[in-house]
């Protein structure tokens, strides 16, 4: 059975190298787990879609959850699908600082990423209209 899991967390010390462990990691383990999915960051936040198998993306969640990188790891949707959405990325990537200010403002009160502020389902259209304007990298 296929899922679909979206969360969010605080970086605990955001920087681009940390970021890159993060991709570097998910890109060599999670082909062989069968999962796809996008990370999305700004500032000291992150946002990841995670997808494949139920066994198999909640033990990923789990260790992300006991993470020291990652703070404040709240579980913002989590849904059965017949079908990826995120298929062809081993772990995309979007880094929201240079992705158009107005794509973000669309979806929130700022033109910031704030998960914590809205819902998952607003957080996954926002994540829909990413891959819409290609603003993903990384597809591996």
């Amino acid at each position: 059975m296929l899922v679909r899991l979206l969360y969010a967390s605080r970086a605990a010390a955001a920087s681009p190298k940390v970021i890159q462990a993060i991709l570097d990691s998910s890109r060599k383990y999670n082909p062989e787990r069968g999962i796809t999915g996008i990370l999305c960051h700004g500032g000291d936040v992150y946002m990841q879609v995670l997808e494949g198998g139920r066994d198999q993306v909640n033990a990923l969640y789990n260790l992300i959850s006991a993470d020291k990188r990652h703070s404040n790891v709240t579980l913002l949707h989590y849904e059965e699908v017949t079908e990826r959405r995120f298929a062809g990325w081993t772990m995309g990537q979007v880094n929201l600082g240079k992705v158009n200010p107005s794509v973000l403002l669309k979806y929130s009160e700022r033109a910031a990423l704030d998960p914590y502020a809205v819902s998952g389902k607003v957080s996954m259209a926002l994540l829909e209209e990413l891959i819409a304007t290609a603003s993903i990298l990384g597809k591996a």
